[in-house]
Formats: C-alpha cells, structure tokens, sequence
C-alpha cells in the first residue's frame, strides 16, 4: 500500500484525522508542512519497516504512530511502512523508537531515497467500482460502460477517491438515496467525490466544504471536470460557515472527534425530516456516534459497514434543543 502527496501540500490527507486505507495503495497524511509545494514534491523522508504479521497489529501501530507527525503509512503483508519528513524525524526519533521498542516491536529506520511523491501517488491510483453501479476514476482511466454513474477524479491525493472504506461506504449509501430536488452540504469534501455523486443523483445543490486550501482546490477542478459549476459551490472553512444556513440532507465523512464536537451545527442545519450521513468511524464508534446524534434530536435510520468501519444515517424528526454540551 502506498500513501502520499498532494499538489498543494504535502499533507494530511484527511485533515488531522483518518487514514486512507487501501491494499497496495498510499494510506495516510496526518501534517501540513508549511513548505512551498516545489519542496514538498520531492521532501527527503526516512522510512520505518516495523513486522507486522496480522492486519490487526498494522492497524494498532497505525493508531500508535499517528500520535506522530508521519505523512504515510504502507501496509504490506508481513510488515508496516511509515514514512517521516526528515527533519522530523530529527526531532521526534527517541520518542517514535521508545514507543516502538514498548510495543516490542522489531524495525529498521533508513532515509528514503529522493522521489517525486506526487507522481509516485498518480501512478499507483486505480479506479474503483463502488457496489457496480458507480466508478470513480482518473481522467485517464475508461469509463465503466455497465456503471450507471461516473465520476472523474484528478488523483492529487485528496481525500476522497473510493478507496477507503468510508468513501465507498458514502457513495453506497447516496445511491440508496433519493436526492431529487434537495439542496445539501458535504462537509470535509476532500476531492468533492460525494458531492459530485449526490448532485448526479438528483440534488439541485451541494455547499462542498473543507478546511484545507489543497482540498478546496482539488474540489474546484474536479466539480468543473464533471460539469458540476453552479450545482456545487466549493467553500473553504469548517463549521463556523454553516451559521444559518439550512439543508435537506448532510453529508459528513470526517472522523470520530469532529463528528461528535459538530454535530449539533449538523443538526442545526438540517430542515425537519432531513437526513445526516456521517462516516469516517470505525464499528466501535456507532454508539457515541449515536448517543450524540440522539442528544441533537436525530433518530439513527441504518448503519452500513465494511472492512471495520461504518457509515450511518440519521433524520432529523424533531427540533435540535438550543443548547447541547
């Protein structure tokens, strides 16, 4: 599995959050390096090859290093590769390798030889069929004849290309629903995948909002790629944009923590009988997940899972109190 790069920055790929996770693909970026996107194309980088001999124990050292400013983790076989910025790992080794030698974990450390990492990421993106009805692919990949939907995505490694779970598990769960005539948000947005399925399902408008200028970027070339300007109106900021703004439906494929701290803006937002989509949580996260909605006056209305992780829909049938902790 291979994970890195963006055009923009060298950077996390879901904000300071979740990890791509895709057999023989890039998987994760956790930091944004305030370094000029000439430098961050080809940043020096020592690599760890930690032995991994289960899915579960990568998945534990993934969790553990992500306490760490690595831009990409590599899931093989019979080991783990994590990948730090140089002059990081300068400054973080005793810290990473005392956390490595506690979990008894036996590794090598060794620079990484200089590469452009933006096309090592172009070279490795493969199209990918979500549930036969939808392919999301590079403008250099063929379309999927026998897919009822197509969507183009420029792999700048943006989050948000059907690989990992919880964007498949979204795009699922949007062709299960019906969007005709709905207006609707798409908060943490990534590449606009989500958006772009939503509006091609029948939604008349989509806010498609992320924190991070290299998303917002990536966004804007692949709404106008598929023809979406005017529809999807890409919008950089968090939730302080959403202040009196009203949706039929949300979609939110974030993580845990922004999930739960958000959710009564998400709530706020939606019309009554609206729907909130939210994914970017593994299984065990579903009851607070749940528990938090409930509290915002959203009724659970399916949970959908793959590989570990969930994605879980919510209608909103009462008003939100004025006030939740």
């Amino acid at each position: 599995m291979l994970i890195f790069s963006q055009n923009y920055y060298f950077c996390k790929i879901i904000k300071f959050f979740e990890r791509n996770k895709v057999r023989g693909k890039l998987v994760s970026v956790l930091q944004i390096p305030k370094k000029p996107v000439e430098s961050l194309e080809r940043m020096k980088y020592t690599e760890f090859v930690i032995e991994a001999a289960t899915e579960s124990q990568r998945e534990m050292l993934i969790a553990e290093l992500s306490d760490y400013p690595f831009d990409g983790f590599t899931e093989e076989e019979d080991c783990l590769k994590a990948y730090i910025p140089e002059a990081d790992f300068r400054m973080w080794r005793s810290a990473i390798e005392e956390s490595l030698e506690r979990n008894r974990c036996r590794y090598t450390a060794a620079e990484v030889p200089d590469r452009n990492w933006n096309t090592v990421w172009e070279s490795n993106f493969e199209p990918i069929d979500v549930e036969g009805r939808c392919r999301i692919r590079a403008p250099f990949h063929s379309k999927n004849p026998t897919c009822e939907y197509d969507v183009e995505i420029m792999p700048k490694m943006s989050f948000g290309t059907g690989h990992h779970a919880t964007t498949y598990l979204m795009a699922a769960e949007i062709m299960d629903v019906d969007f005709a005539g709905k207006s609707g948000l798409d908060m943490g947005s990534g590449t606009g995948v989500l958006s772009i399925l939503a509006v091609k399902r029948g939604a008349v408008r989509v806010d498609a909002v992320d924190i991070d200028e290299w998303a917002y970027r990536n966004g804007t070339e692949n709404i106008k790629a598929n023809g979406m300007e005017g529809r999807i109106v890409p919008l950089q900021g968090d939730a302080s944009l959403l202040a009196g703004k009203r949706y039929d439906f949300v979609l939110a494929n974030i993580n845990r923590n922004i999930l739960l701290a958000d959710m009564p803006v998400y709530a706020a937002t939606l019309t009554p009988g609206g729907m909130l989509l939210v994914s970017g949580i593994l299984e065990a996260d579903i009851s607070a997940i749940e528990s938090r909605a409930a509290a915002c006056g959203l009724d659970a209305d399916g949970v959908r899972r793959r590989n570990g992780w969930a994605a879980v829909r919510f209608v909103k049938n009462r008003i939100t109190p004025d006030k939740i902790n």
